[in-house]
């Protein structure tokens, strides 16, 4: 007989199943835009729908003919900057050299961090830097998920150090826009947490197999626990149960189907499940994407984008405003 396909349950891509720290992920590369502005943004999961779009792939079996399309809203209220940061190269890696805060920062910002009352720094302190990032804050009292406390996170900027330079000088303190970042049709990167699930036995945690009727003493557990006679434990890569879920992802080359201004044209009867009414503008992103309603979804330009994607949105012929489940 031939040898049935058998892999190993649980990718050991993902080792260490480490839980995340925070319910927003972290991004550590950014792309080499050209312009200069932010190289990502930010928003809230509302939930999922459909759309009839006009499919135009090339290579598609279905090129010109109207499709269902699986999508996810995003909303995406306006981030403000609060501070420039400075960094030089090292051996190490960037080594931040300074940083220098907006005049004026919201109030809601103190539920985060402790404001200073007076700016020490300015522009002219910072003379040898290589490279500089901004870091910016959400507004969620904008949107309807009541929440006050917003999250920080830095972004990096595209051009040259000159052009981050004065972009940091016009902008500091001030709203940036999604449509100022992103444009309908091109690829991004998704970086979220993904739902927690809780601890899980090693079925529902690893995929692992359920045994025969006659196994031996557990049905929903591994067969084998490795060679751990006279050692006193056992291999980590064992399937064993534990907690699951809520583990830092990233999705890469996910396609922006339109970036939308008119709530109206999104929001379902009565809002989104477990949401509410989407307030400010939104993204339409094709696929599902990771983590709970309500979490915050950092997204940002494409680092290595897939050529098989049209660099223009399709033309949308009806959306469906039936709020979905997931």
């Amino acid at each position: 007989m031939p040898k049935a396909h058998n892999p190993r349950h649980g990718s050991m891509q993902f080792w260490p199943r480490k839980r995340a720290k925070r319910p927003y992920a972290r991004v550590r590369s950014w792309s080499n835009g050209k312009e200069a502005k932010l190289q990502g943004f930010a928003g809230y999961k509302a939930g999922m729908t459909h759309l009839l779009i006009t499919d135009n792939r090339k290579t598609s079996l279905t090129k010109n003919e109207d499709i269902i399309c699986p999508v996810t809203v995003i909303e995406c209220p306006p981030l403000k900057i609060s501070s420039a940061r400075f960094y030089k190269k090292t051996i190490k890696g960037l080594v931040l050299q300074g940083e220098i805060l907006a005049e004026k920062l919201d109030k809601e910002l103190a539920r985060k961090i402790t404001l200073p009352k007076k700016v020490k720094k300015n522009f002219d302190d910072m003379k040898e830097f290589d490279d500089i990032r901004v870091s910016v804050f959400t507004q969620p009292k904008l949107t309807s998920i009541g929440k006050k406390k917003p999250e920080i996170f830095e972004v990096g900027l595209g051009g040259s150090k000159e052009d981050k330079l004065n972009y940091v000088k016009e902008n500091l303190g001030k709203e940036v826009d999604i449509a100022d970042v992103l444009q309908e049709g091109e690829q991004i990167d998704i970086h979220a947490v993904t739902k927690g699930k809780g601890y899980q036995g090693p079925v529902k945690r690893f995929g692992v197999k359920i045994r025969f009727h006659k196994g031996e003493k557990t049905l929903r557990g591994p067969g084998s626990l490795g060679g751990w006679k006279g050692q006193g434990h056992f291999m980590y890569r064992i399937a064993h149960a534990g907690k699951m879920g809520y583990h830092t992802r990233t999705e890469y080359n996910k396609w922006l189907i339109k970036i939308g201004e008119k709530p109206e044209d999104i929001n379902p009867k009565g809002g989104f499940i477990n949401y509410g009414l989407v307030k400010n503008k939104y993204l339409i992103v094709k696929g599902s994407i990771a983590g709970n309603k309500n979490t915050i979804i950092r997204f940002n330009k494409a680092i290595r984008t897939n050529r098989k994607i049209p660099t223009q949105a399709p033309e949308i012929q009806y959306t469906s405003l039936e709020s979905k489940q997931r």
